[in-house]
């Protein structure tokens, strides 16, 4: 293989693979019961890439029961820690070693740049599951003070089976955030990836069994969300982790409740304030930082740093920088490594973003950008996209997810933060200012999840739980938090006279 991988590389690594459509179940790949596919378009050009199974209730069934066979067995959850925490690290191993396969797929499927596929997206996944499995025969139990006739023992053991349905903007990486920790927890897991995005969950399950999880222990169960509505509602499912918007998590979390009442965590949905106060210690790193808190994955995260709040003392500077930053993020092939920015991962996505432009153009200042571009023919392309608003405007308010930016001016800290809460989410936030009591005091007064100082979307390891406030859900990715979603918590007594 050729250590020079340009341009030419990647077109010809993506015109030679062999692309996989089919539900994996127990083992092996199968088509859809009902021999239904649907077409898996790249944003890229348009074209059809393959055609995807579309599971529903009788494939959706089958998964659960291979699932369930395979818990109830304990050929995964009964092994030594140590055992399953090789065949983990192989499994991590596999993800590095098939990388440039990996985030082809990942590129051609969803239009991430292949600089970010390869330096983010795939490595990210590998190091999830290792850090996962490296976690196994580290994590124990407690031994409780009792009365002195008693042994009081408090164990976590794995939930069962366990569905995960993930999102298409970081389709490898959300997808090793559910599945590793209950993998790690000992349970047999249902994948259901997007429908834009299919095709590494696709791939990955067979490097799955390469590295030794047994047959049914993981499983894909790819199609539209009537597929994710069945496994929240499936009375044999224990488990329902999802990653995606607010809407859809609701329903998500009246189906389980509707059903067995199986546990459901959500993460969802954002609009984070990123505030710029008038001491921030360096306005260039900041103004580049927003640009790509913004910009980066074609604006497609959850964590966006969408609202842009700038004090008004430097707000005509500062904003003059971020634009000059903005024109930096020009949207190119998904292929190039010189890419920064590359495709909405489909037309009705790009629909979305262009409505809340037009939504934007009719209350708000458009600063810059707002138009589609022909990048390449037949693809999804926009341009980075800035307004300055007002904090009540419609795309000041609701989540775009796409790469277009709201200004918004305030006079003093309090009026800041008051702006920042006010909104149904609470996943991530930041706050630029050169006072660490300032610092101290905006962070615990900010609603989210997460706050970055001086920053935008650092801690990329794994030792930081993710998740958020009010409507951006509950529960935690990464971290250790995130093996006791997994778990049920058990108390033993042991009467020993």
């Amino acid at each position: 293989m050729t250590t020079n991988k340009d341009f030419a590389y990647w077109q010809r690594l993506a015109t030679d693979l062999q692309i996989e459509g089919r539900a994996f179940i127990d083992g092996q790949y199968v088509a859809a019961a009902s021999g239904k596919t649907f077409p898996c378009i790249s944003p890229i050009d348009g074209r059809v890439l393959t055609q995807v199974a579309e599971c529903d209730a009788a494939d959706v069934d089958a998964a659960v029961a291979a699932a369930r066979r395979s818990f109830e067995s304990g050929e995964w959850a009964g092994l030594n820690p140590r055992q399953r925490k090789k065949v983990m690290t192989r499994f991590a191993g596999l993800l590095r070693q098939n990388m440039d396969e990996l985030a082809v797929l990942e590129t051609l499927d969803a239009g991430k740049p292949i600089g970010d596929t390869t330096s983010v997206d795939v490595p990210g996944a590998a190091y999830c599951v290792e850090w996962f499995g490296e976690a196994i025969d580290k994590v124990g139990g407690e031994v409780v003070p009792a009365d002195h006739h008693l042994v009081g023992l408090v164990t976590r053991e794995p939930i069962g089976v366990v569905a995960c349905v993930v999102p298409w903007n970081f389709p490898i990486l959300m997808a090793a955030w559910k599945f590793a920790p209950a993998l790690a927890a000992g349970n047999s897991v249902i994948l259901k990836p997007s429908e834009k995005s299919p095709l590494t969950a696709i791939r990955v399950a067979q490097l799955a069994l390469e590295a030794g999880i047994p047959a049914g222990v993981f499983n894909i169960v790819p199609g539209a969300g009537n597929t994710g509505r069945l496994l929240a509602l499936h009375m044999d499912v224990d488990c329902i982790a999802f990653t995606g918007s607010t809407a859809v998590g609701k329903q998500i979390m009246q189906c389980a409740g509707q059903s067995n009442l199986k546990r459901a965590w959500l993460e969802l949905g954002g609009k984070s304030p990123n505030i710029i106060l008038p001491d921030c210690p360096d306005l260039d790193r900041a103004a580049a930082t927003a640009a790509g808190a913004i910009f980066y994955n074609m604006g497609e995260m959850c964590t966006a740093g969408s609202r842009l709040l700038v004090h008004r003392s430097i707000k005509d500077a500062f904003v003059a920088k971020v634009l000059e930053q903005a024109a930096k993020w020009v949207p190119g092939h998904p292929l190039d490594p010189n890419t920064g920015m590359g495709a909405i991962v489909d037309h009705i996505q790009l629909d979305r973003v262009l409505g809340y432009v037009e939504a934007g153009r009719s209350e708000s200042k458009l600063l810059t950008g707002g138009s589609r571009l022909e990048t390449i023919k037949g693809g999804y392309y926009l341009e980075p996209t800035v307004f300055e608003v007002e904090a009540h405007h419609k795309i000041a308010r609701e989540e775009i997810f796409g790469p277009v930016l709201s200004v918004i001016t305030f006079d003093d800290v309090d009026e800041a933060i008051k702006i920042a809460n006010d909104s149904d989410y609470g996943l991530a936030a930041a706050v630029w200012t050169s006072n660490l009591t300032t610092a101290h005091d905006v962070s615990r007064k900010l609603r989210a999840g997460t706050v970055w100082v001086n920053c935008y979307d650092e801690g990329g390891d794994m030792n930081f739980p993710f998740g958020g406030y009010k409507q951006s859900g509950n529960g935690r990715d990464k971290s250790l938090h995130a093996l006791e979603k997994y778990t049920e918590l058990k108390s033993t007594l042991v009467r020993l006279r």
